[in-house]
């Protein structure tokens, strides 16, 4: 016999080929509206309640639950169907990358046909794992492969490697035009602004914007709504570089217009709102405040960043909205909130030392200086290579503080400047305060020597050697500052070390003072000057002519500085000026300290009657007031003027 041909259900069950016309037709409109991609998913779920594992159905579900950006939906049904013999494993990885899992989702990539789609969301992922090196190694082997967008993410990985000066380089090799695109046109001013060339960066800003509003205009087809979050985010960053250039009438009305009409999306706004209240500082915290409420999950109580903003935003831009926010509210002095928010932000970042300065700054404001410096000292102690902010911090706590000796130990331990002129005055100046005077001699020979043996060209001995010769001078080591002042003067030929050398020899050497003040050059008009007669004589005589009337110049304006003699009142004798005036005669009577108030009228109270006979009235008076509280009580003390009391008699 032979055998019956095996019927297509899809063409043999009418129901079946209308679902699929439907779903095609849909699949079709998903280009033009998105509202469509829900309408697959329910067209995909009635063919697979016909036939539960249907390839084309299936693949139809995952793709429009993943357009409309539902990936943990979509993840479930590439989940639930993984038993099938359907090739699920690029929508897998995809979705795991859009859901922040991206060590699973690189995971998830192995044992996948290396293809030019596979390898672009490989290097998305290693860029999203900061393994930006071999994210770059990735997009130039794909260089040659004809991407959409493959060059607007190769410039977006360079900036993110930190190699942005290369950005050119990379653009020339592939012989594209920084023009071409307006993305890529963005991205290079991006890179421009890494490498701080603001001018350049402005400019191609600007004509990015000006590509992007002529594909606006002209394609029609193109989804409008992603090109005006195109332009938000140009304006945006154009804002910033006009702030920068202080420009910052221009970048403060686009900071407020796309605040306001709320262009852009959640990172555009997010970078708008942080942006601007850094540029504004402490001069309207409230503002401030309400504007970053924008930005936090409208449900938690506490400052927390929405899920959709802290899926798009960086680390790095995290954490300065953050940092912000907690200065902020240290300006307003609510330090609950500063306080809670800043415990939660080691978790948040933690390798960055930022959320450490935050809580020193809280403490601080706390009057914990001493608690601040151990917080700093010890975070510097975990994160050496990223110390220097936090000694710096520390230095300048402890110093405020009137901790110098701490201050000085701070800034000891920063190899890269602590033998800079600047860093080596400011600790010897904490050593001497903490009275630590040779610790500070010790710091001057320290870095005397580093910079004997330093090869550098702008070699800093000519301004340490005076200073420190001046210091050891100044605490009673002649020896050790005349061997410094005759050695700046072997090497470097100063008048003023010269003069410092024949000065302090002269405490010390006076044979060797006198041979070097043979070095110094005579002062013009002191040929043959007489010492012993100069010392006998009254004073300086007037030279001629320019001189002597300079001098009589001088003797005429010490005559009008002299004092005149006082004008007395008349009859008043200065020797005999008698008993001081009374210094409260100018204030009234009643506060006066010999003031005493007239006695009241006894006569008034007198009692008529009987013996042990008591006045009715004066005793309800006296129980009324008794059973007053404290707090009238002291209203009813309160004195008052005679003036007032006379004045309610006569009325």
């Amino acid at each position: 016999m032979v055998p019956k041909s095996k019927e297509n259900p899809k063409t043999s069950n009418p129901a079946i080929e209308d679902l699929f016309s439907s779903l095609n037709k849909h699949i079709k409109g998903s280009h033009t509206q998105r509202s469509e991609f829900e309408q697959v998913v329910k067209v995909a779920d009635q063919v697979l309640s016909i036939l539960p594992s249907d390839e084309d159905a299936i693949r139809c579900k995952v793709v429009a639950l993943i357009e409309a950006k539902k990936f943990n939906d979509a993840l479930s049904v590439i989940n639930l169907f993984h038993k099938l013999p359907i090739d699920l494993g690029f929508q897998k990885a995809y979705c795991l990358y859009r859901l922040k899992k991206f060590d699973e989702a690189f995971v998830s990539l192995k044992g996948l046909k290396r293809d030019s789609k596979t390898l672009l969301l490989e290097a998305q992922i290693l860029n999203r794992l900061g393994k930006v090196d071999a994210c770059v190694d990735m997009y130039q082997k794909l260089s040659k492969s004809k991407i959409e967008w493959l060059e607007v993410n190769l410039v977006a990985a360079l900036i993110a490697a930190g190699k942005a000066s290369q950005v050119l380089k990379a653009l020339e090799s592939l012989k594209i035009k920084p023009t071409t695109t307006y993305q890529l046109a963005y991205n290079t001013a991006c890179s421009l602004i890494e490498n701080n060339n603001y001018v350049d960066a402005e400019q191609l800003l600007l004509t990015a914007r000006r590509i992007c509003q002529e594909t606006l205009t002209d394609d029609k087809s193109s989804d409008l709504a992603y090109i005006e979050t195109d332009l938000a985010s140009i304006a945006v960053q154009l804002a910033y570089v006009q702030q920068v250039l202080g420009q910052t009438q221009e970048s403060t009305s686009s900071y407020v217009d796309i605040i306001k009409r709320n262009l852009g999306d959640e990172f555009t706004l997010a970078v708008a709102v942080n942006n601007l209240v850094a540029f504004k500082g402490s001069k309207d915290i409230a503002d401030g405040l309400r504007k970053f409420d924008m930005l936090k999950e409208k449900e938690s109580q506490s400052f927390q960043l929405s899920q959709a903003l802290d899926a798009k935003l960086s680390q790095k831009n995290k954490e300065a909205i953050y940092a912000n926010r907690v200065l902020l509210l240290l300006h307003a002095n609510k330090m609950d909130q500063a306080r809670e928010l800043c415990a939660a932000l080691p978790g948040m970042f933690p390798e960055s030392v930022v959320p450490t300065l935050l809580q020193a700054a809280v403490l601080v404001r706390e009057n914990k200086a001493a608690k601040a410096e151990e917080l700093l000292g010890q975070c510097a102690e975990k994160f050496p290579e990223k110390s220097k902010v936090v000694l710096l911090a520390r230095a300048q706590i402890a110093a405020s503080a009137s901790h110098p000796h701490i201050a000085a130990e701070s800034l000891s331990k920063i190899p890269d400047i602590q033998h800079l002129p600047a860093t080596v005055s400011t600790i010897v100046a904490l050593k001497e305060r903490a009275g630590d005077n040779d610790g500070a001699s010790a710091v001057l020979d320290s870095a005397i020597k580093w910079w004997s043996n330093s090869m550098t060209e702008s070699n800093k001995l000519s301004v340490l050697m005076p200073e420190a010769a001046a210091f050891k001078l100044r605490h009673g080591q002649e020896e050790e500052a005349s061997r410094l002042y005759e050695e700046i003067v072997k090497n470097h030929s100063s008048i003023d070390a010269l003069v410092g050398l024949v000065t302090t020899l002269a405490q010390v050497n006076v044979e060797k003072a006198e041979t070097y003040e043979k070095q110094l050059k005579p002062l013009p008009g002191l040929k043959a000057v007489d010492v012993d007669n100069l010392e006998k004589t009254s004073g300086a005589k007037p030279i001629e002519g320019t001189a002597a009337s300079s001098s009589q110049e001088e003797v005429k304006k010490e005559k009008a500085k002299r004092k005149r003699k006082p004008k007395y009142p008349k009859g008043f004798d200065p020797e005999n000026p008698g008993p001081p005036p009374d210094p409260e005669r100018w204030l009234p009577r009643r506060d006066r300290s010999s003031y005493r108030p007239k006695r009241k009228d006894k006569r008034a109270a007198q009692i008529r009657g009987s013996q042990g006979a008591v006045n009715k009235d004066k005793q309800e008076a006296s129980t009324s007031k008794s059973n007053q509280p404290a707090s009238f009580k002291a209203n009813a003390a309160a004195p008052s003027s005679s003036k007032a009391s006379k004045k309610k008699s006569r009325r």
